[in-house]
């Protein structure tokens, strides 16, 4: 079964409406979240829409004159796949925009966020951008013999998710992180050791939801502390890692100023701490840090609009995610427990950031509670409704 079988209709109407408004559409995402099997199947049937995957020679080489290519096809929509390959296409493509604004000609496809973004500058005002993640739960709720548990594990990757057995997807798992590390970031110009590179993501997995602590990681590494916040970069960049930035609100307690950092799909934090099944996982030290994670990044693939940050004060008081957009602001709370139980830091946190709703995201079924009018516990279905 493929991505198109589960995607969201959000998802699908947001790739519609941005051809409909904008000469180019950018969709980016990690490598293997099905950015490909998407848009192929949406443009499936039209005898306009010509795709072409810059990683393969006999696609790469059509753009040899691309300008030449362009003209000839200035009637049809180009898909480019793997568009970080040929960055130096962004000036041309503007020039071939400006002569003609028809919107939909172009659909490019990428996996490196910010490096994308910077080279497409030149087309500001002529493109539009939408992120694909992995599944998310909200898309995967209404399948028959969607487990929650099988989701947390195995993460959103398509084909680890639905993989025949845990020990596939684990194999899966395994090959994406050694594919990653030994051919993806050197095509992107980054010439990294696999072996230190290897060693930096997994020490980063077992920080999955602590604060940074840049210094450690330098020591811990046997490099500079600006080589660390590189490596942290270009993780960023490629969808690995994610890191949360802290709530500033104007209170007398000290906040706590450093980032968290996660490991943004929780089948692949798994397998760097080999992780094999849910049993496993129960009993590992990271329990609860993986399902903040996992609930955090399920939330932001879906809060279009929202700033998130954390929040934090040096006495300990803290909430896991905030949420603002304009004047409104949620928090939410991530416990892995069917029974959570809440400190006294927890309500100081509340009273502090004062949102108009938080959220304590558990891992039930069924509806929530209220805790008070204000205070909800919910599951991740549900958390994923409301926003």
């Amino acid at each position: 079964m493929s991505r198109v079988a589960y995607i969201s209709r959000e998802i699908r109407n947001r790739v519609a409406h941005y051809m409909e408004i904008f000469p180019a559409i950018a969709i980016l995402g990690p490598r293997q979240c099905g950015k490909s099997t998407l848009i192929k199947e949406m443009i499936k049937g039209l005898d306009e829409a010509i795709y072409l995957d810059l990683q393969n020679p006999d696609d790469a080489v059509k753009l040899a004159q691309p300008g030449l290519f362009f003209e000839s096809n200035a009637d049809r929509t180009i898909c480019l796949d793997e568009i970080q390959l040929m960055p130096e296409l962004f000036s041309l493509l503007r020039s071939v925009i400006d002569k003609d604004r028809r919107n939909g000609r172009f659909v490019l496809l990428g996996s490196a966020s910010r490096d994308l973004q910077q080279s497409s500058e030149t087309l500001a005002g002529r493109i539009g951008f939408i992120n694909l993640t992995p599944f998310t739960a909200f898309e995967l709720k209404s399948e028959p013999g969607y487990d929650l548990n099988t989701f947390w594990l195995r993460g959103g990757f398509p084909d680890s998710f639905l993989a025949r057995t845990d020990e596939d997807s684990a194999i899966w798992r395994e090959q994406f992180i050694s594919t990653f590390i030994e051919r993806d970031i050197p095509q992107l110009g980054f010439q990294i050791p696999a072996l230190q590179l290897r060693r930096f993501i997994t020490m980063c997995a077992h920080s999955h939801g602590q604060l940074i602590n840049l210094s450690k990681l330098a020591d811990s590494m046997a490099v500079s502390h600006p080589t660390i916040r590189k490596y942290i970069d270009l993780l960023e960049q490629t969808f690995i890692l994610r890191t949360l930035e802290p709530f500033e609100v104007n209170v007398k307690k000290r906040l706590v100023k450093a980032p968290k950092v996660f490991v943004r799909d929780s089948g692949l934090l798994h397998q760097l701490l080999s992780i094999a099944d849910f049993n496993g996982l129960l009993g590992h030290p990271i329990f609860g840090s993986s399902w903040e994670g996992m609930v955090i990044e399920n939330i932001l693939a879906h809060a279009s609009g929202w700033k998130p940050y954390l929040f934090r004060t040096a006495t300990g008081d803290e909430l896991d995610l905030i949420l603002e957009k304009g004047t409104m602001r949620i928090a939410v709370e991530c416990k892995a427990s069917t029974a959570p139980k809440f400190t006294k830091g927890f309500w100081r946190a509340i009273e502090l950031v004062a949102p108009q709703m938080t959220y304590v995201v558990a891992p039930i079924t069924g509806e929530g509670y209220a805790l008070r009018e204000d205070v909800r516990v919910v599951g991740l279905d549900e958390v994923l409704r409301i926003i």
